[in-house]
């Protein structure tokens, strides 16, 4: 287990059913890594404007949204603060709906 697994496995409370998807979200968290340093966009010497997405860009994308949904699971699965009202709701229900 990597250090970074079991800091994510300690925030689910050490839940096992959690595992698989913690494994999977530090794969997502290395390969984004390695994506991150290569060019996303490739743009036309002579006109700027002519510009197209190379595919690490694409992939980064798609991993990315994965990477969130795994961390939003892991995030609810700790209990970190979702149940608190967030000072955007608090405003709108004091201001707004009031």
């Amino acid at each position: 287990m990597t250090t970074r697994e079991k800091e994510l496995f300690d925030f689910v409370e050490k839940d096992i059913n959690y595992f698989p998807l913690i494994r999977h979200v530090v794969t997502l968290e290395e390969r984004l890594d390695e994506l991150s340093k290569l060019p996303f966009v490739k743009v036309h010497p002579t006109d700027p404007t002519r510009q197209k997405v190379l595919p690490a860009g694409k992939q980064y994308k798609e991993l990315l949204q994965q990477y969130i949904n795994g961390l939003k699971v892991l995030q609810r699965a700790g209990g970190d603060a979702l149940d608190d009202e967030s000072p955007l709701r608090r405003w709108l229900n004091e201001n707004v709906f009031s």
